[in-house]
């Protein structure tokens, strides 16, 4: 796909725009304020992936915990700061590797200044985070309500705030639960500005209807090539966010990581057990962070031509399946030990 060209800029060691691959973050759903669970929720989330991380700053007291914060994680981190500009400060002193704020909504232009001095200062970029639940109220009564218009100009003006103040480190996102509202903010600001876009459907919901949502939104976006960095929002575990990222840049060929799974829905042509020997085999895999590809197919129909388009698969008949290696079959094994056995040809690999 022809990506969107868009500037560069730094989070961190991780580079955002420019061509650079499209990067996956995640939020924090701690108390910031608790630095060991925070630590600890971090250091997980990397272990998944999660190559940027983003924690909310609600006080003073979140803000202080940021040194001890960054000093036990190693992935970059962003300040999700509204409000208050001295928050904004203190993280920037306290090493952070980048800031979310709205310029509009943290007091004066002497305090938006102050802030950009100081991430200029530091070489930290700055997110404008527009969001379809927050937007400015001249803004809803201009527009009659919530519009890709009326958030577009909304990130234009805290664009331009910036630019005037001779900060251009700049990415935008444009989030909302409405995905037609979402996409058509994210095209309209695409031919306007070339800053990185972080992008992402906020709000999106609980794991299954939150991850079809997150898939359908942020997936048109990228497939026009439209978008920088992801963050997937879920209600639950951020870890799931994190998985679910790879899983819609690995199913449009932008990123690879760990296995490629796929399996057949079953028929009434299926003659073995299938959903329980897929289960187990992804359950076995999970964890294994190799590009491989690997198919557990159910019938004669499709199930040998996708095992042998994989690396590894499984192509089932009556109580057996046969076994695929790179496009050659290597024996036929029984039901019972078609796990064991897809599961030692994939260690040879």
């Amino acid at each position: 796909m022809n990506r969107r060209k868009s500037r560069s800029l730094m989070v961190g060691r991780v580079k955002v725009g420019g061509g650079a691959p499209v990067s996956v973050q995640s939020m924090t759903n701690t108390d910031t304020r608790n630095a060991a669970a925070t630590i600890a929720q971090i250091n997980g989330l990397a272990l998944e992936g999660c190559e940027i991380i983003r924690v909310a700053i609600p006080d003073s007291i979140a803000a202080a915990a940021l040194p001890l914060i960054i000093q036990g994680i190693e992935i970059p981190l962003i300040a999700d700061i509204h409000f208050d500009y001295r928050l904004a400060l203190t993280a920037l002193e306290a090493g952070v590797h980048g800031l979310r704020i709205n310029p509009g909504n943290i007091g004066g232009r002497f305090k938006v200044a102050e802030v950009a001095a100081a991430a200029r200062e530091r070489g930290v970029p700055i997110r404008i985070g527009v969001n379809a639940g927050s937007l400015e109220k001249k803004l809803l009564t201009k527009y009659g309500g919530v519009t890709p218009d009326a958030m577009v100009e909304s990130a234009l003006g805290h664009i331009h705030i910036l630019e005037e103040l001779n900060f251009t480190d700049i990415k935008v996102s444009l989030k909302a639960s409405s995905i037609p509202l979402m996409v058509d903010a994210y095209r309209s600001l695409a031919d306007q500005v070339d800053y990185p876009f972080h992008i992402g459907v906020t709000e999106s919901g609980t794991l299954v209807a939150g991850t079809v949502k997150s898939a359908v939104g942020i997936g048109i976006l990228l497939n026009e090539g439209i978008g920088d960095t992801v963050r997937v929002s879920l209600t639950g575990h951020p870890l799931h966010e994190v998985r679910v990222a790879y899983d819609i840049l690995k199913a449009l060929g932008l990123r690879r990581r760990g296995v490629d799974f796929i399996s057949c829905p079953t028929c009434g042509r299926t003659q073995v057990d299938l959903i329980k020997l897929a289960e187990e085999t992804e359950a076995r895999l999970k964890g294994l962070d190799k590009p491989i590809k690997v198919a557990v197919m159910g019938c004669v129909v499709n199930g040998p031509g996708e095992a042998r388009e994989a690396d590894v698969g499984i192509a089932c008949g009556k109580g057996e399946g046969l076994i695929f290696k790179r496009g050659v079959v290597v024996r036929k094994v029984s039901e019972e030990k078609l796990v064991d056995e897809l599961l030692k040809e994939i260690e040879t690999i």
